[in-house]
């Protein structure tokens, strides 16, 4: 499929730009996407009525991108940015408290405290905000090694890692590591294994919890990166959730260890991973519910 940029699009329906920038993050031109900062518009789009009776339904997505867009504390973009960040950062050892979290977010500051906090901490939170206005940006779009490698590198800059000669800060690992005890693949070996993995998932004609689940765990267990795959790959999760219209979850550092339990158990028992993403989806449902955001059971 073509797409058009605003410009094409405002003089092809003869109207200003911004109102279809209003269109598009309002979540009323189906198939619109951003690339950064650029809508990418499908060429075959129609014009919405500006009665909106042929509004497209708002979904989670739509939602979170206008409100980006907006820049509205408060609403569900907010609860995600500090929820998500918090628990994922949290299960990766940072000490940030969730009130220090969300201060980071609304007011650029930590918050006072009377422990020491680690520098990293800070700058890894303020990126995995970034991380998230990116998959929100970048939802729609396929996944690729080069987007994979993107945010990690968003997630990583900056960082005491990204210092070290032979920790690459967005691209695979140069050392081999372990997860939890247990081998991951070999450095030479992850960009084969990864467009292996990346083949397999974007070939299915359509993507269930299922499949979004397997290639968390395939992803895990290849571990691309020298440090951050948890969170990147928690990433991607939510971004694929988005894309294919089902209800995101949450890993909660309090769940962790179920969640651990089902990523080594995966292969001898899918159940103990589904049921703790099952019931973090729950929760996220009663998100759903209070923001009045329609969703797919």
């Amino acid at each position: 499929m073509n797409y058009l940029s605003v410009k094409e699009i405002a003089v092809l329906w003869k109207m200003s730009e911004r109102s279809v920038r209003n269109y598009c993050a309002r979540g009323r031109i189906p198939g619109a996407f951003l690339t950064g900062k650029t809508w990418n518009i499908p060429e075959n789009a129609e014009k919405p009525d500006r009665k909106g009776k042929s509004a497209a339904k708002r979904t989670l997505l739509s939602v979170l991108q206008e409100e980006k867009s907006e820049q509205l504390h408060g609403g569900i973009y907010h609860k995600v940015q500090i929820e998500l960040t918090y628990n994922s950062n949290r299960i990766e050892g940072s000490r940030l408290t969730h009130d220090q979290t969300r201060y980071i977010f609304e007011t650029a500051t930590v918050g006072v405290t009377n422990e020491s906090i680690r520098v990293d901490d800070i700058i890894e939170t303020v990126n995995h905000f970034r991380c998230i206005d990116e998959i929100i940006d970048s939802a729609k779009t396929r996944l690729s090694e080069k987007w994979i490698k993107n945010l990690h590198l968003l997630l990583k800059t900056g960082t005491s890692d990204a210092k070290k000669a032979w920790f690459a800060v967005g691209d695979y690992k140069k050392l081999p590591n372990e997860v939890g005890g247990t081998e991951t693949t070999l450095p030479e070996d992850v960009s084969a294994e990864m467009k292996r993995l990346l083949d397999d998932y974007n070939g299915k004609e359509t993507i269930t919890l299922d499949d979004l689940l397997d290639f968390h765990v395939r992803f895990e267990r290849i571990h691309p990166f020298q440090d951050g795959n948890g969170r990147v790959g928690r990433l991607i999760l939510f971004k694929e959730c988005l894309k294919h219209n089902i209800v995101p979850f949450i890993i909660e550092d309090d769940i962790k260890l179920f969640y651990y339990r089902g990523l080594k158990q995966w292969k001898e028992e899918k159940g103990y991973l589904t049921d703790t993403c099952l019931s973090a989806q729950d929760k996220f449902k009663g998100y759903l519910k209070y923001f009045r955001i329609a969703y797919r059971d």
